[in-house]
C-alpha cells in the first residue's frame, strides 16, 4: 500500500522526486518501527500504535518540525488508505502536531548583497556559473530545484522573463532586470566555449556539461553567503532575501505571492515580518516626533 500510495503522489499529485522521497523515508520509518514493536504493518496501525512512535521520536529528541513532517506523511498515508476503501478507521484522527518555535526566514541585508554580486568573479566557466546562480536565485526568487531545472529555451533575453515549472508542476513566468540580460549573455557565451554540453537542454551544466546537480549550487552559496552576516548560507536564503527586499521596497503582497509561486498568501505573510525597513520608513514620514 506504500507503493501505491508513493505512485499517486507522483502520477496523481505530481510532487517532485525529492518530496515524494521525503514521504517514502518517513513511511518506512514507521513501518519498520511496527514490525520490530508490534509485529504489524503500516495500513493495519491504531491510534496507540502512532501515538507510541511519536513518543520514541521525542524521547529522542528528534527536532520537532520532524515529527511533525512526519505526523503530516501520515495523515496524508491514511486519508489514501480510506478513500481507497483499504481501512475503516483513521489512526491519526487524534494525533495533534508538536508545537514550534516559529523562525523568521533568514535573509541576507541589501548592503552584503550588493557586496556579493559586485564582487569579481574569475573569467572562466567555473566563474561565470558561480554569477549567474547568485544573480538568478537572488533576482528572480525561484527554488533550488526550478533553477537547476530551467532549460536554455525557457530564458527569455527579449522579453526579460524566465518561465519555471514549480511545485506541483505549475509554470509561471518571471521577469528579471535589465542587469542581469549582459550575466546571461556572458554566461552562454563563456559555457558554450569552453564546456561541451550534453543534450539535456538545461540552461545551467556542470564542468563535464551534464546537467547542473544541488550540491554544487549549495556550494556556490555557501563559499559567497559565507562573507555576509547571515547564518544559514543554503541557496533558499537568497529566495528569502528576493522576498523581503521586494516587501521592503513597498511591493504588494499579493504580486510577491504570484512570483514565488506561493498557493496561498500564508506562506508569502511570513516575509512582512522581516520587512522592518518599510515599517520604520512609514514611521519617518508619518509620525510628529520621527
Amino acid at each position: 500500500m506504500i507503493d501505491s500510495f508513493l505512485n499517486y503522489l507522483r502520477f496523481e499529485k505530481r510532487f517532485s522526486p525529492h518530496t515524494v522521497l521525503s514521504y517514502k523515508n518517513d513511511l518506512t520509518q514507521f513501518e519498520i518501527y511496527l514490525k520490530k514493536t508490534y509485529e504489524e504493518l503500516a495500513s493495519s496501525a491504531t491510534y496507540g500504535m502512532v501515538r507510541s512512535w511519536i513518543v520514541e521520536l521525542v524521547e529522542k529528541e528528534l527536532d520537532p518540525l520532524s515529527v511533525n513532517r512526519k505526523i503530516a506523511s501520515l495523515r496524508s498515508y491514511y486519508k489514501f488508505l480510506l478513500r481507497q476503501e483499504s481501512i475503516s478507521k483513521d489512526p491519526m484522527m487524534k494525533i495533534k502536531v508538536l508545537k514550534t518555535k516559529k523562525k523568521l526566514p533568514q535573509f541576507v541585508k541589501e548592503p552584503d548583497m550588493n557586496s556579493v554580486l559586485d564582487r569579481e568573479f574569475e573569467n572562466t566557466h567555473e566563474g561565470w556559473r558561480a554569477r549567474i546562480i547568485l544573480e538568478l536565485l537572488y533576482g528572480t526568487g525561484i527554488r533550488l530545484s526550478e533553477l537547476i531545472n530551467l532549460k536554455e529555451n525557457q530564458v527569455n533575453l527579449y522579453e526579460q522573463t524566465i518561465r519555471v515549472l514549480g511545485k506541483r508542476n505549475k509554470e509561471r513566468v518571471i521577469p528579471f532586470s535589465d542587469s542581469l540580460v549582459s550575466i546571461i549573455k556572458g554566461y552562454r557565451e563563456v559555457r558554450n566555449k569552453e564546456i561541451e554540453i550534453g543534450d539535456h537542454g538545461c540552461f545551467l551544466v556542470s564542468d563535464t556539461g551534464g546537467k547542473c546537480y544541488p550540491m554544487l549550487v549549495q556550494r556556490v552559496a555557501k563559499k559567497y553567503l559565507g562573507t555576509t552576516s547571515v547564518e544559514k548560507t543554503s541557496p533558499h536564503v537568497l529566495r528569502h532575501t528576493y522576498a523581503t527586499h521586494l516587501l521592503n521596497k513597498g511591493a504588494e503582497i499579493n504580486a510577491v505571492k504570484d512570483l514565488l509561486g506561493h498557493s496561498s498568501l500564508a506562506a508569502t505573510q511570513v516575509y512582512t515580518h522581516n520587512s522592518m525597513e518599510k515599517l520604520k520608513k512609514v514611521f519617518d514620514q508619518a509620525h510628529p516626533k520621527a
